[in-house]
């Protein structure tokens, strides 16, 4: 039985290997992948995953989505992912272009057509917000929505605020306030979930996926001596595989202004409130199943 997914992204090169490991596995149908200004510009975001997916030879359409937050000026992570959003990979000038519909258009048709679907949004949620906010019957037909951002225990912009939640904090608090089941996949997870030195050098001897991922990774300015994160990954890691996990139900507010800005804050005790959830948060992972898993997920892709 497969999962129904709508992809949200801006990559990005973590977004453009979550994108790979939702297009080729058989457990997933991806149904529609819209873009958005966050690790580079929207111009460049919708680039790079018509990019992906003509590298992959699939028709999947990419819309185009905000160019920037809701409210807050954007800032962008060209210092991680280079000022392309994919170096170190030449995929040709040859990749297609994006439909004509707004990613707004885009997503409220998809998710209408079908009964339930799964949101996955791995960069800002400023188009996600937008949704909502204009069309909010999709709500109903949306089965929960697996999210990479967030963190419990620190951040990667500030010393509290993690990168996709810090550049559209208003989108974040929209989306956490929406009543949809959320699973939040973020720096709790993917700080440990590590591709290692080693798994990265297999990349490169497997096949031609291998290869592209092992360029894009090794332009990424992000990570340690120990490896790479690929945070973006993790929620379709989670999908696929959520026994890897250590997930706590919580109560999320997302903070919009201030020297917390984009802080998501979890009532961990439960206290204030009345006992309601509105997010499964990852707290935990298994990072040796996670790197076993994406060499496998690799090794069958041609």
């Amino acid at each position: 039985m497969t999962t129904k997914i709508i992809m949200d992204t801006d990559p990005g090169i973590d977004d453009a290997a979550a994108l790979t490991m939702a297009i080729n596995d058989p457990s997933i149908d991806l149904k529609l992948v819209t873009a958005v200004a966050g690790n580079v510009t929207v111009d460049k975001t919708t680039a790079n995953a018509l990019k992906i997916i003509h590298f992959f030879g699939k028709d999947i359409p990419v819309a185009a989505g905000a160019e920037q937050p809701l409210i807050k000026p954007f800032e962008d992570a060209a210092r991680i992912h280079g000022e392309s959003g994919m170096p170190g990979y030449d995929f040709g000038n040859d990749y297609g272009q994006p439909i004509k519909k707004t990613a707004v258009e885009a997503l409220h048709d998809a998710i209408m057509a079908e009964d339930e679907v799964t949101l996955v949004p791995t960069g800002s949620y400023t188009n996600i917000a937008l949704l909502f906010s204009e069309y909010p019957e999709v709500k109903s037909h949306i089965k929960r929505i697996v999210a990479m951002g967030g963190s419990m225990s620190g951040g990667n912009m500030t010393s509290v605020a993690e990168f996709n939640v810090f550049t559209d904090p208003d989108a974040a608090r929209i989306m956490y306030n929406s009543g949809i089941p959320i699973v939040m996949v973020g720096l709790d997870v993917t700080l440990k979930a590590l591709l290692t030195k080693d798994t990265i050098e297999k990349l490169d001897q497997m096949n031609k996926t291998g290869e592209m991922l092992h360029a894009l990774i090794t332009h990424y300015n992000d990570g340690t001596d120990e490896g790479r994160p690929m945070h973006d990954v993790n929620t379709i890691f989670y999908l696929l595989h959520p026994e890897a996990f250590t997930t706590k139900k919580m109560w999320v507010d997302v903070q919009t202004e201030g020297p917390a800005i984009g802080a998501t804050v979890g009532d961990v005790r439960a206290a204030y409130h009345d006992g309601k959830t509105n997010a499964e948060v990852c707290l935990d992972i298994d990072a040796d199943y996670f790197n076993k898993w994406f060499l496998n997920e690799v090794s069958k892709m041609n």
